[in-house]
């Protein structure tokens, strides 16, 4: 495979395609750093004030010690500032964070929380154009340009996965193959009639594809055409990487971004060196802090991600805390040529919640699905198992006589979005 590098043997002017280095927005993706700051204080600014005129927002910051927008002269005043968590967007459900009016509005996206009040983003025209910019510069990293056939795997919904990828591959001019999620063989049928150069799914769907693949009785076990696949909403392995690559023929890109920032991709994606996610530092600016104490830490030292947005209309953030733990590697120019700092992959959260199949939950919203099954017990048991960095789960409970396994996976599914694995245990007896 050509224009792969690993950590550490990356070196400048390597990442060349038909004869130039791939950028979107060249102009913007290598600025200086002391360019960057600028832009960063500047937004930082504008998106306090923004933030300000909303009454819901202001009443917040004043609540948490924070006074008057004005105060922030300098970067560095950022560490005084409250920081933003979770709970706000859920306690301020549906719109109560919305800068603008009603009709201002062009779309929205939510996330599941803990609590059953989902979390919202919403849009303006300007902030769609936001996303498209910054997940157009991530496919031009992969190597994608105008014209080649992308397939998209996420869900078209509430989840912001698969509209991100759209509005990208618009924003791109790459030819869009909106699949969606599920159907592994119709995928498959599709990546080869379409010529499908990129796909990005979750990376616990590959191993299905290859299943699939593997199993097919014509002996046609490869798709010639494939040449990226990007990969979000779970973490998965250098080893993961590795086998994906080997048994496709192709480079695996770790792409990144929450429904708080503006959905996929907004946050950044890693490059052909792949020592590192590039953030889109004119776009949002990131800090790495101590989990307990809030305190930033040095650069090199893991902690909980922390983003600021610098160009969000609708729902600017304002120091949210992500509960990613992550630390930044460098904030000098990247062997692709890019200028903005490199995040590690994500390592683990702060919080329980749990990522399986691309789906987030938490253990209480298991208890919650299970108490609703009538003769289900309290007594349940949540296993998980990784494997090459994929995550399965199973769920085992106790439950009176008539209660089928059929009948609690069946409203688990429902409830969380994924089928997970298990059994029905009489009432006292123990899962072996």
């Amino acid at each position: 495979m050509k224009n792969v590098l690993r950590q550490g043997d990356a070196r400048r002017g390597d990442f060349w395609y038909n004869g130039r280095m791939k950028f979107w927005n060249r102009e913007v993706e290598t600025m200086s750093r002391d360019q960057l700051a600028a832009v960063q204080l500047k937004g930082l600014q504008k998106s306090l004030k923004r933030v300000w005129t909303n009454e819901w927002s202001r009443k917040l910051l004043l609540s948490r010690g924070f006074g008057n927008p004005e105060d922030v002269k300098s970067l560095d005043d950022l560490a005084k500032l409250p920081f933003l968590t979770k709970d706000d967007f859920r306690d301020a459900y549906p719109l109560e964070m919305s800068t603008v009016p009603r009709q201002d509005l062009r779309e929205f996206h939510q996330s599941s929380g803990s609590t059953g009040t989902p979390v919202v983003m919403a849009y303006t025209k300007n902030d769609l154009n936001q996303w498209a910019e910054c997940m157009a510069r991530c496919f031009a990293m992969a190597g994608l340009e105008a014209g080649d056939a992308f397939q998209i795997m996420p869900t078209f919904g509430l989840f912001n996965g698969g509209f991100g990828c759209y509005h990208g591959c618009r924003k791109a001019g790459l030819f869009c193959v909106p699949a969606s999620s599920g159907n592994t063989e119709r995928q498959i049928k599709l990546m080869r009639d379409f010529h499908v150069k990129g796909f990005c799914s979750v990376v616990s769907y590959v191993p299905r594809i290859i299943e699939k693949l593997d199993a097919d009785p014509s002996g046609n076990h490869d798709i010639p055409s494939i040449r990226v696949g990007i990969f979000g909403s779970e973490t998965f392995s250098d080893e993961m990487r590795k086998r994906i690559e080997d048994r496709l023929h192709i480079e695996c890109f770790d792409i990144y971004g929450m429904t708080e920032t503006g959905g996929i991709g907004t946050t950044g994606q890693d490059c052909p060196a792949h020592c590192g996610i590039h953030v889109w530092d004119d776009q949002y600016i990131t800090e790495i802090v101590d989990p307990v104490t809030g305190a930033p830490v040095p650069d090199g030292e893991y902690g909980e991600v922390v983003f600021t947005s610098l160009t969000r209309e609708a729902m600017p953030i304002i120091r949210y805390r992500t509960h990613d733990i992550s630390r930044i590697v460098s904030r000098d120019t990247c062997a692709c040529g890019r200028t903005h700092l490199r995040l590690d992959r994500i390592t683990g959260r702060t919080d329980d919640m749990l990522i399986v199949k691309g789906v987030n939950f938490y253990p209480r919203q298991v208890e919650q699905a299970l108490m609703e099954i009538p003769g289900v017990k309290d007594e349940f048991q949540i296993i998980l198992e990784t494997r090459h960095g994929i995550t399965d789960v199973t769920v085992n409970v106790e439950a009176e006589p008539g209660v089928t396994g059929h009948m609690v996976a069946k409203h688990l599914r429902e409830r969380l979005g994924f089928l997970p694995k298990g059994e029905v245990f009489p009432i006292g007896r123990e899962a072996e």
